[in-house]
């Protein structure tokens, strides 16, 4: 046996919000389209622990479940959004049939989502950020993601830890949105950045003992304001060096999708320090 069912319950408990192994099983029946038992079973069929709900291991259920984003819609995605720098994005992955609970309770849907693994310092896992996709392709009204009331949802131990890509050195980017940060990486491929999922998770994110100059990337609107200012008195109390990044618009990739790469380039140079122009921005000539 290979566990691919106790794993979709756990997958089904986690995206559904229950609690129930009565609602969990119903559930699964459901998508399986297999027929409900006329006889309530007074225990569990089914033995194996179901992971606690929002829990790491619930995450890394899920992820393990994914498949890299080469040729899928991930892919796709991101490229419509403008995104061209796709190195070292082990950490995203596509999953073609995601379950989305609905805010209204409403059914139980299930939608192609990319899956990006939240992490801690040393790589280790605490958690998962789903962003379920429109298999329609891109459109202005959702921006390549599903027609749903919340197409982004996290799950896990978030609190300080973060999506990550490259490899951590002395100068590091941090933003909320994954999207924002990989907009980031196209106009600054060699620059490791990190996606913290929100402005509050921003103004909470850990700092590697190496790190010594932090650049922020600003959203432009009250919570990002918020997060930048908490993020960079955290920064100079620990003796880095904090410097904002804002964009024209209200985020780096509306920049880089209205605006194009070379302007989004630009824009960071600007605003960045000279000797991390020449660091980061080599990749792209």
């Amino acid at each position: 046996a290979t566990g691919e069912h106790g794993d979709l319950l756990d997958v089904i408990r986690e995206s559904c919000g229950l609690i129930d192994f009565r609602d969990v099983a119903a559930e699964a029946r459901t998508f399986l389209s297999l027929p409900r038992s006329e006889q309530q079973p007074t225990a569990p069929m089914w033995t194996k622990t179901l992971a606690p709900s929002g829990s790491a291991d619930a995450a890394r259920r899920l992820i393990s479940m994914s498949q890299p984003i080469s040729r899928t819609l991930v892919e796709t995605y991101l490229r419509a959004r403008g995104i061209t720098a796709l190195h070292k994005t082990g950490c995203l992955r596509f999953h073609p049939h995601c379950y989305y609970r609905p805010d209204d309770n409403g059914p139980t849907e299930t939608w192609p989502a990319m899956i990006a693994a939240v992490t801690d310092l040393t790589g280790k896992l605490t958690g998962a950020h789903r962003t379920w996709l429109d298999p329609q392709g891109f459109s202005e009204a959702h921006l390549g993601r599903a027609p749903v009331d919340t197409p982004r949802r996290a799950m896990g131990e978030l609190l300080g830890h973060a999506v990550r890509f490259g490899v951590g050195c002395d100068v590091v980017v941090a933003g909320e949105g994954i999207e924002t940060m990989l907009s980031q990486r196209s106009a600054l491929p060699a620059m490791p950045a990190i996606a913290a999922l929100s402005a509050a998770h921003l103004s909470a994110i850990q700092f590697p003992c190496a790190l010594r100059r932090l650049y922020i990337a600003r959203d432009k609107d009250p919570a990002g304001d918020g997060a930048v200012a908490t993020l960079v008195i955290r920064a100079n109390s620990a003796g880095i060096e904090a410097k904002v990044l804002t964009p024209r618009f209200g985020d780096f990739n509306e920049d880089l999708r209205l605006l194009g790469l070379g302007a989004l380039r630009a824009i960071l140079r600007a605003q960045i320090a000279p000797h991390d122009v020449a660091r980061f921005m080599a990749l792209t000539g």
